[in-house]
């Protein structure tokens, strides 16, 4: 009985293990570079001036 527990657990942690790892991953630009908000947002701002 106890091992069907601890089976029953590890499969629970490794389920939550998966969802979190696909949440907070983030998602990737077309090169597969990862991309977050904050760094879009400062990118754009500091790049104000002519190349």
């Amino acid at each position: 009985m106890l091992w069907l527990i601890l089976e029953a657990c590890a499969a629970f942690f490794v389920l939550v293990f998966i969802v979190w790892w696909t949440m907070f991953s983030g998602r990737k630009e077309k090169n597969g570079r990862p991309v977050a908000k904050q760094q879009k947002q400062a990118r754009e701002t500091t790049d104000s001036g002519p190349r």
